[in-house]
């Protein structure tokens, strides 16, 4: 085995999948120099464009990373809520619907039980619903120089 085939093997990783570098090749196998990457990277237009999935976002690579950390995290937070909520809702004797009941009756409101259950269970619903509205509007986001999906490829 000569040098270049065994620094090749000793850039593969153990399960099998291609390093960095591996993946940084023309059609023709060549190396192609890392300003070419960013060049075309960055050469992409931002701004909404239609792909096959529909709409997509090409943002810079900070703005992505922002969207994609902060959209996840109130997704879950939501998702959670929303559980919660819901648990509240479906307990006579959680904390949380205690807790309401108490903040509600100091207020000098007093709802019936039912009624408390079904603004708990709605609220719980359009909790995990918003939720998931912000977790799909974060995913058609796309950073500059991603690669598109496999519908757009010319592959074959």
């Amino acid at each position: 085995m000569s040098q270049t085939e065994s620094d090749h093997d000793d850039r593969r990783r153990s399960d099998g999948g291609q390093t960095d570098t591996d993946r940084d090749v023309d059609a023709t196998g060549d190396p192609v120099p890392k300003s070419e990457r960013e060049t075309d990277a960055q050469s992409e237009p931002t701004g909404p464009t239609e792909g096959p999935g529909g709409r997509e976002i090409v943002v810079p690579l900070r703005l992505y990373k922002t969207v994609i950390v902060f959209s996840t995290l109130v997704a879950i937070v939501a998702f959670v809520g929303g559980f919660v909520l819901i648990d509240a809702a479906t307990l006579q004797v959680s904390l949380l619907r205690s807790v309401i009941a108490g903040v509600l009756a100091s207020a000098g409101i007093a709802p019936s039980a039912d009624v408390l259950t079904a603004l708990l269970a709605v609220a719980g619903l359009a909790s995990i619903v918003f939720g998931s509205a912000v977790y799909v509007f974060g995913t058609r986001f796309r950073a500059q120089g991603m690669g598109k999906s496999q519908e757009d490829s010319d592959e074959e």
